[in-house]
């Protein structure tokens, strides 16, 4: 992110190099995006618990995630204080991004077009998540 604020977890970019994938460098530490339906996550619909990937950070709860048709994994709510917010300009467009609160990776973006109960879509990049099975 380019930005100044700090978080609890934060490491050199050779050290994220190394403990991440490369296509999880680019998407969580670069605001890259994978391509959609690349992830077996997006039909991944088991009881757990979504983990960053980054940080191990739990994000979202499985019985808050549906099928939104995009080919990303999709959520109506994070996890109370799991991540934080920022405004993207990129693309010629205004979107709102999603970060892990603690390591700062990006994640995806979150949109108003999602269902009930919040209204919102969290549509996320499934390289930047590890899902854990209950």
């Amino acid at each position: 992110m380019a930005t100044t604020e700090t978080f609890e977890i934060s490491k050199p970019e050779p050290e994220w190099r190394r403990l991440l994938t490369p296509e999880q460098f680019r998407v969580l530490r670069k605001h890259g995006t994978e391509h959609a339906w690349s992830s077996p996550l997006d039909k991944e619909y088991g009881s757990g618990s979504y983990l960053c990937a980054g940080c191990d950070l739990p994000l979202f709860a499985s019985d808050t995630k549906f099928d939104s048709g995009t080919g990303w994994p999709s959520f109506w709510d994070p996890i109370e204080g799991a991540v934080r917010t920022s405004t993207d300009r990129k693309l010629f467009m205004v979107r709102t991004e999603v970060h892990c609160r603690r390591c700062g990776g990006h994640l995806g973006h979150v949109f108003d077009d999602g269902p009930r109960p919040t209204g919102l879509r969290y549509c996320m990049n499934g390289v930047a998540l590890k899902f854990v099975r209950a």
